[in-house]
């Protein structure tokens, strides 16, 4: 079978970035829209107002759309509302998780059900409610790039975030079965495993810590600290046609502490 063509073509690629109100979303976005693309920022934040704001001023197409993923009506109407705009989702990058709001590390007996269950409800349900809500369009047009955001917390086994780290395992297990069953369509499902990034969330989690971020940097083949701009270009990457025949894969991205 020959290559499938880029229904962009050499116009501006559509990507939706979930979690794109901060963080390694917000970094997302701006990263992919300086490279050209049309961007849509979906978050349950307002704040993602302002990186829609940010984009355009600096004259990229940009939209906010305020979505709860782990809501399937809310990813329908994300999904609707880039099309409409938009014409179709070339790129969906799964990126929203609870991760910031876990609050500090606990032993995975003090882990309550109802906690479990949001944390899934985010990080597990929500790269597949979104999943669902653009695979027709990108079938219609036998292209598509899906990009999920998982972690490199999964290959090392981090103690204290049992419910984390398990949802992040479960996105690498989506991401091989919608890589099985898209492809067919021309559709590449690929992860990402960023490692510890230093953030407000990691410095939140940890405090108390102080050394935490250096022991990490030190135990790095590239000993210095992680920031959300690092793990751009492995998504433009991804989202790119240099990528039309990468499926099924998890790249890790953290400087070389874990080495698969």
């Amino acid at each position: 079978m020959s290559p499938r063509a880029d229904p962009a073509g050499e116009q501006a690629r559509t990507v939706v970035v979930t979690g794109g109100a901060r963080g390694l979303g917000a970094a997302c976005c701006r990263g992919l829209a300086s490279r050209g693309a049309r961007v849509v920022v979906a978050d349950r934040l307002p704040e993602g107002r302002a990186v829609e704001d940010d984009l355009a001023a600096d004259g990229a197409e940009a939209l906010f759309v305020q979505t709860d993923v782990a809501d399937e009506d809310s990813a329908r109407e994300l999904a609707r509302r880039a099309i409409e705009r938009f014409g179709g989702v070339d790129v969906l990058v799964n990126n929203a998780a609870v991760y910031m709001d876990l609050g500090s590390k606990a032993p995975f007996e003090d882990i309550t059900t109802a906690e479990w269950d949001r944390v899934m409800a985010v990080n597990a349900r929500g790269p597949f409610n979104c999943a669902k809500a653009v695979a027709s369009d990108m079938r219609q047009r036998g292209w598509g790039k899906i990009i999920n955001v998982s972690s490199s917390s999964v290959q090392q086994g981090v103690g204290g975030f049992a419910h984390y780290v398990a949802s992040k395992a479960a996105v690498i297990g989506l991401t091989h079965a919608l890589a099985r069953e898209l492809g067919p369509a021309g559709i590449c499902v690929n992860a990402i495993a960023p490692g510890l990034v230093a953030n407000e969330a990691t410095r939140t989690l940890n405090s108390g810590d102080d050394g935490y971020l250096e022991r990490a940097a030190a135990g790095r083949a590239l000993q210095r600290e992680m920031i959300p701009e690092d793990l751009v270009g492995a998504i433009a990457f991804l989202a790119s046609p240099a990528s039309d025949f990468v499926t099924g894969q998890t790249f890790v991205v953290d400087g070389g502490a874990v080495m698969t």
